[in-house]
């Protein structure tokens, strides 16, 4: 039988001795238990693999490391808690919580913990757009300004030197408008604030978060500043999966949220998938950054601010459970529980690098897909080695986000692995760590290892 590992804990049985651990009911903690059950048995009905083919399994030993590793992150105070999962032939193998959700309360991390997503929401809202491709609803090579006029002139900047080292920005008409497609591969030149003195001015001056900011002006906002390179020919992380979600308002007539709900989650069983926390017993399930973590506390701050902006790029919130259901139905390719979300064609381009050697594309230090990686349609494609010869399978697919979510889905070993945590200043390290110990689990023999040789 597969292993698996996890943990459901109380906090009122930890002796910690919180008050406002103490204050949880009886009935209140019967029914996360009886929660957590029910999802739990959501990885098991999600599985189209019988669990008999073991011969690739992890090492039990290996996974203890894993253990090991998050363990000592609490223990040390580098982390508040952390859940992890990793699920193979549509079975949890490991699935185990670390530490608390909130350091201020005190309480610990279940599998019902609620994650702020950030930029893990992308992958949901590139789905989204590929089904309105797949019905014929929405073409890869449509204007953005087809739905969204305020593109149709858009210009591009560029930064010129003078002689004496003066640098200006001249504007210049863009070779060709973005289309659907660049915002899916970020090629749209699109940015955020992070790079360019320029970039960060203009975005700085622009105010885009200022008052009342939904999908509608959101994209109105954006669409009034320059590009930062011409469209199809750069890499460049930033607004352009906010602007896709609005298009896909457009032409679905409904909110981003309901168009994942009636589309995504609700046929999915993601129940607890969703832009805004309604009540006070989920807030209570939502993870927390450490107070010191200032940049995500400063992120998390401008996310709460704007219920009613349902950020394509980073504004759901999930739990470890929900994004299972998503990955392992992109694990299947595109489909679950005998349900089919995308067609073999549209599913094999979403999943195809589209910006590698022979694109065209280029991209700089702000690579975010990493060494190694290509770009898909909101995911990272592996595509070889690289410099840093990291481990993983030609093909694997992932993406991570500021708050410190992760994951990966390698279909050559029928496995996906997930970790939800809320956290910036350690998520590098502890990026890096997860890969490494969740394929050294995994013997050399049984899976295809990315190397030069």
């Amino acid at each position: 039988m597969p292993l698996l590992r996890f943990e459901i804990s109380d906090a009122s049985d930890s002796g910690r001795g919180s008050a406002p651990a103490a204050s949880h009911s009886r009935f209140a903690y019967a029914r996360r238990s009886a929660l957590i059950v029910g999802l739990v048995l959501l990885f098991v009905n999600g599985s189209t693999t019988a669990s008999g083919a073991e011969a690739n399994a992890p090492a039990a030993e290996k996974l203890e490391l894993l253990t090991d590793f998050f363990e000592n992150e609490v223990a040390t105070g580098r982390l508040p808690g952390a859940v992890v999962l990793i699920q193979q032939h549509g079975h949890p193998v490991y699935l185990k919580t670390f530490g608390v959700r909130d350091v201020g309360t005190n309480l610990p991390m279940t599998l019902d913990t609620m994650f702020a997503l950030h930029s893990m929401t992308k992958p949901i809202t590139s789905l989204a757009a590929m089904m309105l491709v797949d019905a014929g609803k929405l073409s890869l090579d449509d204007p953005v300004a087809k739905y969204i006029p305020s593109f149709a002139d858009v210009k591009v900047g560029v930064e010129r030197v003078d002689a004496q080292g003066q640098a200006s920005l001249e504007l210049v008409q863009a070779e060709r408008p973005p289309t659907i497609r660049d915002l899916l591969l970020q090629t749209s030149g699109i940015a955020a604030d992070y790079v360019g003195a320029w970039v960060k001015k203009l975005y700085s001056e622009a105010h885009l978060l200022d008052g009342h900011v939904d999908n509608a002006e959101f994209a109105e906002r954006i669409a009034r500043l320059p590009l930062t390179r011409q469209p199809g020919t750069f890499w460049r992380y930033g607004h352009s999966t906010n602007v896709l979600g609005r298009v896909i308002e457009i032409v679905s007539g409904e909110t981003l949220y309901q168009f994942m709900k009636q589309h995504i989650f609700g046929p999915l069983g993601m129940t607890h998938s969703k832009f805004v926390l309604d009540t006070r017993e989920e807030r209570a399930l939502k993870a927390e950054p450490l107070p010191n973590d200032t940049i995500l506390v400063d992120e998390e701050r401008k996310r709460r601010a704007h219920p009613e902006w349902e950020s394509g790029g980073s504004g759901l919130v999930c739990t470890i459970v929900d994004y299972a259901r998503f990955a392992q139905m992109l694990l299947n390719g595109g489909e679950l529980d005998g349900k089919q979300y995308l067609s073999s064609a549209a599913f094999e381009d979403m999943t195809t690098d589209h910006i590698g050697p022979g694109s065209g594309v280029g991209h700089d230090y702000f690579y975010f897909p990493g060494d190694g990686f290509g770009f898909g349609y909101g995911l990272a494609v592996r595509t070889g080695p690289g410099e840093t010869n990291q481990p993983g399978s030609i093909g694997e697919l992932k993406w991570d986000s500021g708050s410190g979510t992760y994951v990966g889905i390698d279909r050559k070993l029928d496995m996906l692995y997930i970790l939800m945590e809320q956290i910036d200043n350690e998520r590098g390290p502890i990026r890096v760590a997860l890969r490494k110990l969740v394929y050294d689990a995994f013997t050399s023999n049984d899976i295809e290892r990315v190397d030069h040789h």
